[in-house]
């Protein structure tokens, strides 16, 4: 007979189950077939020319043992001082937010959309600050599929802010600002992340659908559990951000230095070092949930119904011990988490149903997930 497992103390199975989509997200080879935004497009030769030329390197040095002992001798203590600066960086929030991208005012605007009379005078110069929002939100309101939306006039490029905001809508702006947000805040830019960047992306989407399916099976308030949900990805986001840029910033160092150096062994030893993706998993694991909540702690955010959700998921034990709120974001990223496992086929029937037992899916949950499109994130 099975044990049931549902909402107590978190079994070391569900543990397992769970790092084992992180390891595939940030770890696995596979990449992305399926993505709602292409990001990083213009990488993808960068990424593909630098595992080429890993890969000939590495080939040329099994052939030469004397060699193939200074790339591991190099290669190790290259991993090791990045290893060591992505640590300290880590340390605190304050260190963490260096590299992240966050600020103050885009926690604000989260925090001002989360009202139930959302002041657009207040939330207008905020959006303004940044220019990627309005990039963004400038390139969706002039965007083919967006014009026939507008009023008279379609064909007329739209620069105003507030006249974007008006023919969005506040019920849209609730979604598409956290969604920008979080996209912007993942480590992109970065060719040794690039296929994680999008599995992380994917992985952020596919929960946010879930929860946009939960609540309003449940009759909730569909854009604070959305929002949470994708904030649910902020600390993990952080710590790959955080370990792309010193591991760049390092690794480009010490191939000028050999260069200049004309140390062709050395040179070859740097070219050929990977981006230490299994160490950072292990990082991911140890910093990713808590950052979650001690950033915005840390950026005067301590009593945003944000932060209480995010340190409830991070500190409690317990399924059973949520909140309804934090419970539901629980069991959006459990649905997301067996939809990406599945894809990858690495996840079996018992330990699906072990997953939904957990978290308490019912039966009329599981049907309203199963028929959504996680192709697409409706939001406008």
């Amino acid at each position: 007979m099975a044990i049931s497992v549902a909402g107590g103390v978190r079994p070391g199975k569900i543990i397992e189950i769970e790092h084992r989509l992180y390891q595939q997200l940030i770890v696995g080879k596979q990449k992305s077939n399926s993505m709602f935004d292409e990001l990083d497009v213009e990488l993808e030769d960068d990424a593909n020319k630098l595992a080429i030329e890993r890969e000939a390197v590495l080939e040329r040095l099994a052939k030469q043992i004397q060699a193939k002992q200074v790339f591991e001798e190099v290669s190790e203590q290259l991993i090791n001082t990045v290893i060591n600066a992505i640590e300290h960086g880590l340390s605190s929030p304050e260190q963490a937010l260096t590299h992240s991208g966050i600020n103050e005012n885009q926690l604000l605007m989260l925090d001002l959309l989360q009202g139930e009379n959302v002041d657009i005078n207040r939330l207008k110069p905020l959006i303004e600050e940044q220019a990627w929002l309005v990039r963004d939100l400038l390139n969706m309101v002039n965007s083919a599929s967006f014009r026939h939306r507008r009023p008279q006039r379609s064909d007329v490029k739209v620069t105003d802010i507030k006249l974007v905001l008006n023919f969005i809508g506040i019920e849209n702006i609730k979604l598409l600002i956290p969604y920008f947000c979080i996209r912007n805040w993942l480590p992109s830019g970065h060719a040794n992340l690039l296929w994680t960047t999008r599995k992380l992306w994917r992985y952020s989407v596919v929960s946010a659908i879930a929860a946009q399916a939960l609540t309003k099976l449940h009759e909730k308030d569909g854009s604070f559990v959305y929002t949470c949900t994708l904030l649910s990805q902020l600390g993990p986001s952080v710590v790959l951000k955080n370990s792309a840029k010193l591991f760049e910033k390092t690794w480009g160092t010490w191939l000028r230095e050999a260069s200049g150096c004309r140390d062709k062994e050395v040179y070859d030893a740097v070219v050929a070092t990977e981006f230490p993706a299994e160490r950072v998993y292990h990082l991911v694991l140890e910093h990713g949930n808590k950052l979650n909540w001690q950033l915005l702690h840390y950026l005067d955010f301590k009593d945003s119904a944000m932060t209480k959700v995010l340190a409830e998921l991070d500190n409690n034990l317990s399924y059973k011990d949520l909140s309804e709120d934090a419970a539901m974001v629980a069991r959006a990223n459990c649905y997301a988490k067996v939809v990406l496992l599945e894809e990858l086929s690495q996840i079996d029937p018992q330990e699906k149903r072990m997953m939904f037992d957990y978290y308490e899916l019912s039966a009329q949950e599981v049907i309203r997930l199963k028929g959504q499109n996680y192709k697409k994130l409706n939001i406008i």
